[in-house]
């Protein structure tokens, strides 16, 4: 091995010794694998749906009966929550051991399939129990040894872009899960940072141009997270329709019961019968599009 060109961008080397298990072997080459019974890379399109934070039983367990109902296939909700800044105000507080064991109640209540993000190795044991894909945040993105912890569980995991990673340092953080034999990966694409984003109160700016730039070069499924990226809730769907017409093998969004009133990024999340309008526009399209499935 050797680092003769180490720019942002793809060389054939980085393919052949930087991640040669997250790359194609050829052009054919695409993961296929079930995870709680629902496909993923073939022809179906899963839908991850759920509020930012499980903020309370009662909260949790509607939008689980609500989303499953929709046609959701897993639950997402963050019990232990990355801000961008320490301070906390009276509205939010996280729910930790008590939100992970709140998701548990909902997963066996309306038998539905969970996703939630993994912070601490200390906390995995516990996450386990319950989760049926472990999320790295964005900003976890490169801490290795927290993705090599829980890759050795061999639980799913999904592994989101960093806002600032270019595709050949997600890959790379790919490879250090797909090396201890986990192989069930996902990539989530959720915005990166640019000089504009078109709106004041938008932080990132969706990169729907790395759905195929990654299809070229790995077999990993790309699930895109629209809510992240555009920070605001009237443009969630056309930013959706674009990730399924852009061949997203997955969509990630934020679904709440009174989503102005959220408590964490109350500007994102659609509420239900937004997202069950959506969905069914999305099948439409994937429907018509790839021959593709959401409902």
């Amino acid at each position: 091995m050797n680092n003769k060109f180490p720019g942002k961008d793809i060389s054939l080397e980085d393919i052949k010794t930087k991640f040669p298990l997250a790359a194609k072997k050829n052009s054919k080459h695409k993961s296929k694998f079930k995870i709680s019974g629902v496909e993923f890379g073939g022809n179906s399109i899963p839908i991850f749906a759920g509020p930012n934070m499980v903020e309370s039983k009662n909260l949790i367990f509607d939008v689980a009966k609500n989303v499953k109902s929709i046609g959701a296939h897993f639950l997402r909700g963050g019990a232990f929550k990355p801000l961008t800044f320490p301070y906390r105000n009276k509205k939010y507080t996280e729910t930790r051991e008590d939100g992970i064991k709140w998701l548990g109640l909902a997963k066996e209540k309306f038998d539905i399939p969970i996703i939630t993000e993994v912070m601490e190795e200390k906390f995995l044991p516990l996450i386990c129990e319950v989760a049926d894909i472990l999320q790295i945040g964005s900003r976890n993105m490169q801490n290795y040894p927290l993705i090599t912890a829980c890759a050795k569980t061999q639980k799913p995991l999904m592994i989101k872009r960093h806002y600032g990673a270019s595709l050949r340092d997600w890959l790379g953080a790919a490879e250090y899960a797909l090396v201890e034999g986990n192989k069930k990966i996902i990539l989530c694409e959720r915005g990166v940072s640019t000089p504009h984003t078109h709106r004041a109160t938008s932080r990132f700016l969706l990169d729907l141009q790395v759905i195929p730039a990654a299809q070229e070069i790995t077999h990993l499924p790309i699930v895109v997270d629209p809510s992240h990226a555009t920070f605001w809730r009237p443009w969630i769907k056309a930013m959706s329709l674009a990730a399924i017409a852009g061949g997203a093998q997955g969509i990630m969004l934020e679904v709440h019961p009174d989503p102005r009133n959220s408590a964490v990024d109350p500007l994102q999340p659609i509420d239900y019968k937004e997202f069950n309008l959506l969905m069914k526009d999305m099948h439409k399209l994937a429907k018509i599009l790839f021959n593709k499935k959401i409902l």
